[in-house]
């Protein structure tokens, strides 16, 4: 019997505003930088980039490339037109060369103190003052001594009070520490919001972006694959998009979890998104790799809780030539750059289409399907009663057909213990049954839409259950 009771709300995410972010970038480090603004710019209708600052780190102590960055945006703007013709919004080149800034052409502390402004760190002040109360986000590809230097400033020139409330609107996303300024921020400011893997590069969960894993298909950043999708026949912008040296878009998790498909809740790094999942403790140093590559920056025992590495388990389902169309995968992946690459081929093929906008024409391209949830996407269950999920009525702009995929996200929610769904897992409908609970719980259900366009197009309804217990 289903007696589940519940408040009907949108999809998570669907009515939040687009997220406002700032770039530092050590942008001729290393290519993937380069990589990494190519995908950025093919969301800018989706993220609020309000700055983009070229900075120094490890790997470029003492130069800086605006210019780089500059050359990019140009090429974006010869297809910006072209963009338009498939989804509002997409700003003109001039807007966003507007908002490329400096930061000092120094390594780390070094550039942190009095008389050490940037533009750079000037650009973070302003936008934290600007009357907008979304949080920002910066998000730190190489060194952070131009966030560090901004809090420096704000801190020697404001009360304590406008210092908590500025500290309050920030959220960093840092690949890993590429100078010693990460550590001296995350200690002088522990009410940071604050997402890193500290330690060695072998720990960082952005990893998940370009690894491999033996038994698991990797095809979607083969070379053959970026050369195919993204390079070759895509316009300017593709042309731009350089091969890989090191790792390919090590950057781009910084930013994937701002895009809004439905799974990405960027204010609940807990919950897992395409960006990767993280959890809210402090991590010993023994577990950070210390005596991994860290480009010869110090590894130090964190001072408090930050958010960082988390673990999921996945096992993906592949196609089956009959019968049910998909079945579980034979092997199970389980680490932390899992909460990464357990999307990834999904964030491959949407990069891939949105590039295939820059250049062909609405009908020649393919675009992402729209979830319905019913009946909503918070359904509170008594213990041990029935609950239906449902993403009928979901649809396509492009008339395509449409698969689903419903799985629990167990690491997501309270409630970690396997809820088998009933009904086959790749109808639109399925049903599931309370566990019985001495106490609130929560267990995430999330369904994948695949359109059947190419490439195959997923966007996402993410239902978060609560079991509550019986009254006595």
């Amino acid at each position: 019997m289903l007696t589940a009771f519940l408040v009907c709300v949108p999809a998570l995410g669907a009515a939040e505003p687009r997220q406002r972010l700032i770039v530092l970038t050590d942008i001729e480090a290393d290519p993937d930088d380069s990589q990494s603004l190519v995908r950025l710019l093919l969301y800018a209708n989706q993220i609020d980039i309000e700055g983009i600052v070229a900075t120094t780190s490890t790997h470029q102590k003492s130069r800086i490339a605006p210019e780089s960055v500059h050359a990019i945006i140009d090429a974006y703007g010869r297809v910006q037109p072209n963009l338009l013709k498939h989804e509002p919004g997409f700003p003109k080149a001039q807007a966003l060369n507007a908002v490329v800034r400096s930061g000092s052409p120094v390594y780390g502390m070094q550039g942190v103190g009095d008389g050490k402004d940037s533009p750079g760190s000037d650009a973070i002040i302003k936008a934290l003052e600007k009357n907008d109360t979304r949080p920002l986000w910066v998000a730190v590809w190489g060194g952070a001594n131009t966030l560090a230097q901004a809090l420096y400033r704000i801190r020697h020139d404001r009360t304590p009070e406008q210092v908590a409330r500025l500290v309050k609107k920030l959220r960093v996303y840092t690949i890993s520490d590429q100078d010693d300024s990460g550590f001296w921020i995350r200690t002088q400011f522990p009410d940071l919001f604050y997402i890193v893997s500290p330690g060695g590069y072998g720990n960082g969960t952005w990893t998940g972006m370009h690894s491999t894993e033996p038994g698991f298909d990797s095809t979607e950043i083969s070379n053959d694959w970026i050369a195919t999708h993204i390079q070759q026949g895509h316009g300017p912008l593709g042309a731009v998009y350089p091969d890989v040296s090191f790792g390919v878009e090590g950057d781009t998790p910084s930013f994937l979890s701002l895009i809004p498909n439905g799974l990405n809740a960027p204010e609940h790094p807990d919950w897992g998104g395409w960006g990767g999942r993280y959890e809210f403790y402090t991590p010993a140093l023994k577990d950070t790799n210390p005596e991994g590559f860290t480009g010869n920056v110090p590894v130090l025992q964190e001072p408090h809780a930050i958010w960082t590495n988390a673990v999921d388990s996945y096992r993906p389902m592949v196609h089956s030539d009959f019968g049910r169309t998909v079945h579980p995968h034979d092997k199970v992946s389980t680490g932390y750059r899992t909460t990464i690459w357990r999307w990834r081929k999904d964030f491959q093929n949407d990069f891939a289409a949105r590039m295939a906008w820059s250049t062909r024409p609405y009908k020649g391209a393919n675009h992402p399907p729209i979830v319905k949830l019913s009946p909503g996407a918070r359904l509170t269950v008594k213990s041990g009663e029935g609950f239906m999920l449902s993403a009928a009525g979901s649809t396509d702009p492009d008339g395509d057909s449409l698969s689903y995929l419903w799985f629990q996200y167990p690491e997501a929610g309270s409630y970690r213990a396997e809820i088998k769904l009933g009904y086959a897992e790749n109808h639109h409908t399925v049903w599931g049954q309370a566990p019985v609970v001495s106490k609130t719980e929560t267990a995430h259900f999330i369904v994948k839409v695949i359109d059947k366009g190419s490439p195959a197009l997923t966007r996402y309804g993410r239902v978060i259950v609560t079991f509550v217990p019986s009254a006595p």
